[in-house]
């Protein structure tokens, strides 16, 4: 049996162990991954749904403020400064993705105006917030979606084209050993025959013939 065969099959019978447990990782990396997705998907849309409720309320009560202020109030009840997010970042099977945002609001100027006015400005802190909170979980979605995609691919790769290659490849080169042995052993075989029948056959006598 060929060295360079028998160490050819070992070769890609390892190659093929490692595709085989690379494929049940990437199934189990896969599970987890939807698992937390569709927990996102459901978190995603209650963020959605609170920011659109608060979003109208602030859009609504804006409304009536300018109705009762007037639009130059609304513009002074207005922070000077931007407000900031600080971001924490979770982590499903080594994808980082953002999550309970912290948003910093900026402190609400002194302005005159009516109790409706003072509600505005409150209703549309909490819906700045709420559309932060539903930011992150989309973005912290999206990331998800796109790596459980991307394990898909990987998976279905290595378990339709590198593991059926592999086992075509193994199989190719066990047939060649199991040919090479059984050559082999017909040489062999034939071998002992030949040597079997010379054992049997006498010997020729030597020297000069005898006279009668």
């Amino acid at each position: 049996m060929s060295a360079m065969g028998r160490a050819a099959r070992v070769r890609v019978e390892r190659r093929l162990t490692t595709a085989r447990h690379g494929a049940r990782l990437l199934d189990r990396k896969q599970h987890i991954l939807a698992d937390e997705l569709e927990r996102l998907q459901l978190r995603a849309e209650l963020a959605r749904s609170e920011w659109e409720d608060l979003a109208r309320d602030a859009a609504l009560w804006l409304r009536r403020s300018a109705a009762l202020d007037g639009s130059g109030h609304a513009e002074a009840a207005a922070p000077s400064e931007p407000a900031g997010v600080q971001l924490r970042w979770g982590s499903a099977m080594g994808v980082p993705y953002p999550e309970d945002p912290q948003c910093r609001l900026p402190a609400a100027p002194q302005t005159g105006g009516s109790s409706a006015l003072a509600y505005t400005a409150v209703v549309h802190r909490e819906a700045l917030e709420a559309g932060v909170r539903y930011a992150a979980v989309q973005r912290a979605e999206l990331l998800l979606a796109a790596e459980l995609a991307a394990t898909r691919t990987r998976q279905r790769a290595v378990e339709n084209r590198w593991i059926p290659r592999l086992e075509n490849e193994l199989l190719d080169i066990r047939r060649q050993l199991d040919a090479q042995e059984l050559e082999e052993s017909l040489r062999l075989r034939w071998a002992a025959d030949r040597n079997s029948g010379n054992a049997g056959r006498p010997a020729q006598a030597s020297g000069t013939k005898g006279v009668s």
